[in-house]
């Protein structure tokens, strides 16, 4: 019995995110680097504040991935039962 309108094969497209953010994070670092190495400093600081920024992300996305896909945000939100096929809702 699902507990809502979500889609019985939705997927958290967290493990996509973490490695985009890996991707990107080391783009920031290089860029820093290459910046800094060549005398440009204010774009060597920006890349450096996309890196902070990049890093925060990262660090909310393995986060969320360590509370695991039943996690319930409040005492208010009921825990549900999983999906399983010889339980299903009458009228289907």
């Amino acid at each position: 019995m699902r507990s809502g309108n979500e889609p019985v094969t939705a997927r958290s497209p967290l493990r996509l995110r973490l490695w985009l953010g890996v991707w990107g994070l080391l783009w920031a670092l290089g860029g820093t680097v290459a910046f800094a190495v060549l005398g440009r400093t204010g774009w060597a600081v920006a890349c450096g504040v996309l890196a902070l920024v990049v890093v925060t992300d990262l660090v909310l996305v393995v986060r969320h991935l360590r509370q695991g896909a039943r996690y319930q945000p409040g005492p208010s939100v009921p825990p549900y039962e999983p999906y399983r096929p010889e339980q299903r809702p009458p009228g289907t």
